[in-house]
């Protein structure tokens, strides 16, 4: 079994997460059985919802909290009708506002406000129970109650104090107390005294043998306490991102990315570490020789692949641009929006789709009313974009750092030609300058508006002077060797023991 280790995940999910759900892709159609663990607590969501979302499967996650229960992961299935059920009174008034409803008992002063999955459904994904104006319980659905928490009042506000666990029967299979930061989970064998703790009795519990191999995504809080647990079970570092700061490098010191740092100090307890490309790959080989004098096994495997190459049935909307990815600051989609309305001056009928959810999406929203162009730039919102790429003429990033980009690989897969950055790795993988798009280099002195200068720049270029045909071309050889039956071959070599 392969067990991959991550944090979090959410509506809105970083590339680490889809980065999983290909390679949980990839590991089905190798026949390799594989769970992808996530670490962190989802109370306001379901977590099956957000994973099938990005397409695992049910049987393929394990939630590190519900991991003791015997309650599998699920989608809600718990009514309106299941919770009334568990009432003891049955004298109440209900009503219901969108995904929330209400219902008034009339003694006790008490009530439940019950928060359903959508508007429209009768499925309930949580209820508070409030008694005279106190907060003291929340109780969690999926099929059954999942877990409660337990509030009393503090200092005028609810304060949480304890979670009870629960298995299928409705019997506590643990619990969890809660004293401000301080916490310990209670077992009928057992007592731990922090989340690292948590992590370990999970792994331990595993009982992970030398057939097993464990791939940890984020070390962070994590990685020490599967070290320790794992037993003899293979261990593999995935690095989705630039792995040292270059600005604090020298010929003497090298500073890693601190995500990395813990992980890169354990070489002699990892197997492997793996790159998504092979120029990130012998960088990370040059410098552990170089500044730890280490050779640790260093493998390339893309993080994402293309199960077939899409060709449009239809002509491509003329100079349009997509750029895809969770709208966040370190993204610069608002250095696209202004690039694209410096361009439209000299490409009139210039478009630009952002597809993607994130915190900066207000921002850029305002930004798109601030510049009046709301007629040619929209926000696309969170889509499977499968067979969306093919419909436009070209792909704009202006991130300047990326580890790989699964959005420049669906691009090339699609014959879109790509401007970007000259920024490691990911541009200087799928970008060959002059045959199918452009790499810009910049340098750290430039400024805001300089880098967006020359974002205008290029998509003019491309779209006036460029064949488009023959970049479009391009791009779809660079995609032939990120064909699926490619990279599962890579990954068949690397975690099947030889017979």
């Amino acid at each position: 079994m392969v067990y991959n280790f991550n944090l979090g995940i959410g509506w809105a999910s970083s590339g680490v997460e889809y980065a999983q759900s290909y390679r949980a892709n990839l590991l089905r159609r190798a026949g390799i059985p594989a769970r992808f663990v996530f670490t962190d607590m989802f109370p306001t969501e379901n977590i099956e919802h957000m994973t099938k979302n990005i397409g695992f499967l049910d049987e393929e996650v394990i939630w590190l909290y519900s991991y003791f229960t015997d309650v599998k992961t699920s989608p809600v299935t718990f009514t309106l009708k299941d919770l009334e059920a568990t009432m003891a009174e049955s004298d109440y008034t209900f009503s219901r506002d969108g995904k929330t409803c209400r219902y008034n008992f009339r003694e006790n002063g008490r009530f439940y406000m019950v928060y359903m999955v959508d508007e429209t459904s009768d499925l309930v994904h949580r209820v508070e129970i409030v008694s005279n104006g106190c907060l003291i319980r929340k109780d969690y659905y999926t099929y059954c109650k999942v877990f409660s928490e337990y509030y009393a009042p503090l200092d005028g506000k609810a304060h949480m104090y304890g979670r009870s666990f629960f298995n299928e029967d409705g019997s506590i299979a643990y619990e969890q107390v809660i004293d401000d930061e301080q916490m310990f989970f209670r077992f009928d064998d057992a007592i731990l005294y922090s989340k690292a703790d948590f992590v370990g009795y999970m792994v331990k519990r595993l009982r992970l043998t030398a057939d097993d191999v464990v791939i940890i995504d984020r070390t962070t809080g994590i990685g020490q306490a599967i070290l320790e647990n794992c037993g003899p079970a293979r261990v593999g570092i995935v690095v989705h991102a630039d792995h040292f700061s270059e600005g604090s490098t020298d010929d003497e010191y090298i500073l890693w990315n601190n995500y990395y740092e813990y992980s890169f100090s354990q070489t002699d307890k990892i197997d492997f570490y793996i790159t998504a490309t092979d120029a990130q790959n012998q960088l990370m080989r040059q410098q552990f020789k170089k500044y730890c004098g280490k050779e640790p096994n260093v493998v390339t495997i893309p993080v994402g692949s293309l199960d077939e190459l899409k060709y449009p049935d239809k002509p491509r909307k003329k100079h349009s641009i997509i750029t895809a990815s969770r709208l966040a600051a370190e993204k610069h989609c608002d250095w696209i929006v202004e690039a694209v309305v410096k361009a439209k001056a000299q490409v009139p009928d210039i478009s630009l789709d952002i597809y993607g959810k994130g915190g900066d999406e207000g921002k850029l929203k305002s930004l798109i009313n601030r510049l009046g162009c709301q007629d040619y730039v929209r926000l696309m919102g969170q889509q499977q974009l499968d067979r969306v790429y093919i419909g436009y003429d070209a792909y704009v990033a202006a991130s300047q750092s990326e580890g790989f980009g699964l959005t420049l690989l669906e691009a090339v897969g699609s014959g879109l030609p790509i401007i970007g950055f000259d920024v490691r790795y990911g541009n200087q993988t799928f970008i060959d300058d002059g045959r199918n798009g452009y790499k810009i280099p910049i340098t750290d002195e430039m400024d805001q508006k300089e880098k967006i200068d020359l974002l205008a720049k290029n998509i003019v270029k491309m779209f006036t002077a460029d064949d488009m045909e023959a970049f479009s071309k391009h791009s779809y050889e660079k995609a032939r060797g990120y064909l699926t039956e490619e990279v599962v071959k890579r990954w068949i070599k690397l975690l099947k023991k030889e017979k």
